[in-house]
């Protein structure tokens, strides 16, 4: 690899934020560098390849022909991804012809969260539940954003393999009477209820709407963000309400998510809003619902579950990706 020290770009891609970084490899295992980091929103701009061509402009004296793209979704054989999140087509392959690139990689935006796990410092994590330190084994990386996203890290000797899922995808459960309410109000207007449905940013409004029409009350929040607000400044009983369902629900699905896929390593609740509502979380009965699952309650005690606080971990996770594959060729 003659350009193995070069930088690229390095890009994780969501339904209502992009983040941009120059990443450059380090010294010390590869681990990258990240340089010129910058935040952008979707809706100003009418494709990523402006976001992307916006943020090149911005490196005078710099001549970058490499990246790659961390984005949700399912990728199809003629690269373009298929996916609910976001307000654009994508398609790595057109952006690469646009932007002049020889090489622009696209990586499922939680399996690049995976490969970054490793990197997160103790201070930038919140302990949630159990022990400090764990077995070695597949670790769990999840989070709620503008949709729902999870990956499986499973090391294998020196190396690591991560598995990109579609968890969000599948089938919302109700635990409780409130839940089995609420799931078959929201089965009145969707044939499929996804976990995504509820547990995310615009699934946070779908919990609080469904309350709404539940106890008659009309909605006064338009945004999340307006939801969690009122629930931490215990301003609105019925947002306090809606978030503490949203905290139950994540617990529940956690717990299932590291039944199904044997976490034995630890769990990594990551990115969308949840360090926004950290004591609100600790506070709630996410545990409770997490450890809930009959005889599996001792072995999920087991395993660590920590709130991770690093922003920038979807970008140094997809040039870790992108480093890792490299080396690999």
């Amino acid at each position: 690899m003659t350009d193995s020290g070069a930088a690229f770009l390095a890009a994780d891609v969501g339904g209502t934020h992009v983040r941009i970084g120059l990443a450059r490899p380090g010294a010390v295992h590869r681990t990258p560098g990240l340089e010129h980091y910058r935040t952008y929103r979707c809706a100003d701009y009418a494709g990523l390849d402006d976001i992307l061509r916006d943020f090149l402009g911005g490196l005078p004296g710099q001549s970058v022909r490499r990246g790659v793209i961390a984005s949700a979704g399912y990728p199809l054989e003629d690269g373009t991804v298929i996916t609910a999140n976001l307000p654009w087509p994508l398609s790595p392959s057109d952006i690469r012809q646009r932007l002049g690139f020889d090489d622009l990689s696209l990586v499922n935006d939680f399996e690049a969260v995976a490969h970054a796990a490793a990197l997160v410092d103790a201070s930038q994590v919140l302990q949630l539940t159990g022990p400090d330190e764990a077995p070695t084994g597949p670790l769990l990386v999840l989070g709620p954003g503008t949709g729902l996203g999870a990956a499986v890290w499973i090391p294998q000797g020196e190396r690591a393999v991560v598995l990109a899922t579609e968890a969000g995808q599948a089938a919302l459960t109700a635990g409780n009477a409130l839940e089995m309410e609420l799931l078959t109000h929201l089965l009145q207007s969707h044939t499929h209820v996804s976990i995504e449905h509820a547990l995310s940013g615009p699934g946070l409004m779908n919990l609080y709407r469904a309350l709404c029409a539940m106890r008659g009350q009309t909605p006064v929040h338009a945004k999340p963000g307006d939801i969690t607000a009122a629930a931490l400044a215990a301003s609105d009983p019925l947002a306090v309400d809606t978030l503490q369902v949203f905290c139950g629900l994540l617990g529940s699905t956690v717990g299932d998510l590291a039944l199904l896929y044997g976490i034995q390593g630890g769990i990594y609740l990551a990115g969308g809003f949840l360090p926004q509502i950290r004591q609100f979380l600790l506070q709630s009965s996410f545990v409770e619902r997490f450890l809930n699952k009959g005889p599996m309650r001792q072995a999920l005690e087991r395993i660590p579950v920590k709130l991770v606080e690093h922003g920038q971990l979807g970008v140094i996770g997809a040039a870790q990706w992108y480093l890792d594959r490299r080396q690999g060729q």
